[in-house]
């Protein structure tokens, strides 16, 4: 299991349920759609009066499953660090985003639209159709731009 396999596998996905924690310490989770990059960083799109955006703006630490909702058992745990995107930046993540969400340039419009990334803290892929597992776990280093290490 690589950087690779875990992009191909995390790009085959558009969902993924994010996990946040609310202003009173209480765990929060939404299904959002998502683009994935090739370093692993997952960008979505939201609205202010969401009740992730204040979470995330108060506390950049989130979490993500990704997977398991069809055929077979291959999951992604997925822990990171959130960042409201804003130009320059914000362009080619929204292009990466649009590419995956073609409706995407049509929110732009919606009031109080923003855009996250976020950037991987840890990884854990796990494949239970294969016997035995195939668990691995991925730390990155605080440098989100290098290669992650294989635990």
């Amino acid at each position: 299991m690589t950087e690779a396999d875990l992009y191909a596998f995390m790009a085959k996905h558009k969902l993924g349920v994010l996990g946040t924690i609310g202003q009173r310490g209480t765990p929060q989770s939404a299904l959002v759609g998502i683009a994935v990059t090739p370093q692993l960083e997952i960008i979505f799109d939201t609205v202010k009066s969401s009740r992730k955006y204040p979470n995330l703006t108060a506390r950049a630490a989130c979490s993500f499953v990704i997977g398991g909702w069809g055929p077979g058992e291959q999951t992604i745990q997925y822990e990171g660090e959130a960042d409201e995107l804003k130009p320059p930046n914000i362009e080619r993540y929204q292009a990466t985003y649009f590419n995956v969400w073609p409706d995407g340039p049509a929110r732009m419009s919606w009031p109080g639209i923003v855009y996250f990334v976020v950037r991987p803290t840890w990884i854990r892929y796990s494949d239970f159709d294969q016997n035995p597992p195939l668990i691995r776990e991925f730390t990155f280093p605080s440098n989100p731009y290098t290669s992650p290490q294989s635990a």
